[in-house]
């Protein structure tokens, strides 16, 4: 059977010309390096990697770690002219790939997931985006230019974006398992300061017919009924889990190139296509973990009472939600019997933001880890507020009805198990 082209595909999903070191020749470990948007406030661990990286070729001449974003514009001349050297000494193309992954957690589960291409035709980050791959949380517009000013004249792409799909069969994935004595090894090396292990397998072309016969099952309108309870809702195949700024930089990137090249020639350039992971919602290995909030420099009481009126004025459709608010030592049940919207996070985030507004000394921060919020809010003139977390079998229906999530949901796992900077796809 002849394979459709990517842009040919109803799941906006495919194969790449992927591009990767030779790695008997190059050290794997010193090769791959964390996403960008990792330690954005800990240069020690940057360091560290640039102390274990030395002059061999990396990834991490490759990027800009966010903790340097200030310096982005001194650090693109540098990036570019690595991905030159790369492209002609180091790196080889391997045509039309698609690679099964199985990354070895920092606590030895296993991940799995798909490396390949999406179609940005078929993704929009905008608010109420119908797209079959959508955003999961607000795109901040401001954190855009920054990126697409390292990518606009880049020659090459590096993923660290994580889409997820809601396979709870696992018929898209996980059947791969079971073949990686039958496929041919890509890579397979320790990550560097304690980010596991990564193997990675090359699917061949049969089994890439059964990959997009499986997700086209998933965004059926079969399985919107199933799932969802509505089968004329806008299919949504692909969430963006992790990179939601980084695949928003390279959609804007693309738009940028088809309004100078036209809609016919941008058809076809390379811009057109991103490379990603795709994990399935429901591998055991894949945690949600929810991030809390303190507010700084408000009047406690005054706040208190002001979330109270909040929450009796609601009168939405969703089921009851409850925040415990932590002042101190004191502890405060406040329950949202009537909220709008589908998460506590969402009802608080709404009730902050605003509050915020008419209160300019406050500010407001996202904690992870409740020790950690209980610790900050021990300390004057805070109050820290701990709620039940979104479990991930809530992901895929709350964004369908309402839409992206509000900032810091969610963190998927600990920063050392997010993805690694490995594969490579040309753009020019």
């Amino acid at each position: 059977m002849k394979e459709k082209k990517l842009s040919e595909k109803a799941v906006c999903f495919g194969g790449a010309d992927i591009l990767l070191p030779d790695f008997n020749k190059y050290n794997g470990t010193k090769w791959a390096t964390i996403a960008c948007d990792q330690f954005t406030s800990e240069r020690e661990y940057w360091e560290a990697a640039a102390e274990i990286v030395g002059d061999v070729p990396s990834t991490l001449a490759l990027m800009i770690p966010e903790v340097y974003l200030s310096e982005t514009a001194k650090r693109i001349p540098s990036v570019h002219k690595a991905m030159k050297e790369y492209l002609a000494d180091v790196l080889y193309e391997h045509k039309d790939a698609m690679i099964y992954l199985e990354r070895v957690q920092s606590d030895g589960r296993v991940r799995r997931g798909l490396i390949g291409a999406v179609d940005l035709e078929g993704y929009d980050y905008n608010k109420g985006a119908q797209s079959p791959i959508r955003a999961t949380e607000g795109t901040v517009i401001e954190r855009i230019p920054p990126r697409v000013a390292v990518r606009r004249d880049a020659e090459l792409e590096l993923p660290h974006v994580m889409l997820l799909i809601d396979d709870s069969e696992k018929t898209v994935i996980e059947p791969l398992a079971k073949k990686v004595g039958e496929m041919k090894t890509a890579y397979d090396f320790d990550l560097m300061l304690g980010g596991g292990h990564v193997k990675g397998y090359f699917v061949d072309k049969d089994d890439r017919e059964k990959i997009y016969s499986a997700l086209e099952k998933l965004s059926s309108a079969d399985s919107m009924t199933e799932k969802y309870g509505n089968a004329a809702i806008a299919p949504l195949l692909f969430a963006v889990g992790d990179g939601n700024h980084s695949l928003a930089s390279a959609k804007a990137a693309y738009e940028e190139v088809k309004s100078k090249i036209g809609v016919e020639a941008a058809a076809t350039h390379p811009s057109r296509y991103a490379l990603c992971e795709v994990v399935n919602l429901h591998d055991e290995a894949l945690d949600f973990e929810p991030i809390y909030r303190v507010v700084f420099g408000a009047d406690a009481d005054e706040l208190i009472a002001s979330l109270k009126k909040y929450a009796a004025e609601l009168s939405g459709n969703g089921q009851a939600q409850r925040v415990k608010c932590i002042i101190g030592d004191k502890e405060e049940e406040i329950l949202f019997a009537d909220p709008v919207q589908q998460l506590t996070v969402g009802t608080l985030q709404s009730f902050l933001d605003d509050y915020a507004k008419s209160h300019e000394k406050t500010e407001i921060d996202y904690i992870h880890g409740e020790d950690s919020l209980r610790a900050l809010a021990s300390k004057d003139d805070v109050v820290g507020f701990l709620f039940d977390g979104m479990s991930k079998d809530e992901l895929f229906r709350t964004v369908i009805f309402d839409g992206a999530l509000p900032r810091k949901t969610f963190s998927m796992g600990h920063a050392r198990d997010k993805r690694y900077y490995l594969e490579c796809r040309k753009i020019k």
